[in-house]
């Protein structure tokens, strides 16, 4: 009987160790991908942020050499604001279509419905 229950301890200590390996690999590849849309996240941000304060400087700019107070403001806001958006969301379609090719394809899904 002593055998069997040192089997079982070595058997034991060797999927623990497979384990342990299994997750280590897992949490590397994770915290990869994490970084990754973190540093996305922090570029939306800031292309968001640049945008409206360019668009607000520019406007301060314009209305201060051309004496039209309020409406160059106004407009670098709304410019900025709308090129900010668009370069987000053109970074984000890219960010997306970085992550499907890394992804790989779609596995295939068996159909519902039967032919007869």
């Amino acid at each position: 009987m002593p055998k069997l229950v040192e089997s079982h301890d070595e058997a034991r200590k060797r999927l623990t160790a497979r384990l342990d390996a299994f997750e280590a690999d897992r949490a590397q590849k994770i915290s990869a991908v994490a970084q990754s849309f973190s540093g996305d996240g922090f570029r939306f941000l800031g292309e968001v942020v640049s945008g409206v304060l360019g668009g607000a400087g520019l406007g301060w700019l314009v209305d201060r050499f051309t004496h039209a107070e309020p409406l160059g403001l106004i407009g670098g806001l709304l410019i900025g604001t709308g090129f900010s958006i668009f370069i987000a969301m053109r970074s984000a379609a890219l960010a997306t279509k970085r992550a499907m090719e890394q992804a790989g394809p779609l596995p295939s899904v068996p159909d519902d419905e039967e032919n007869d």
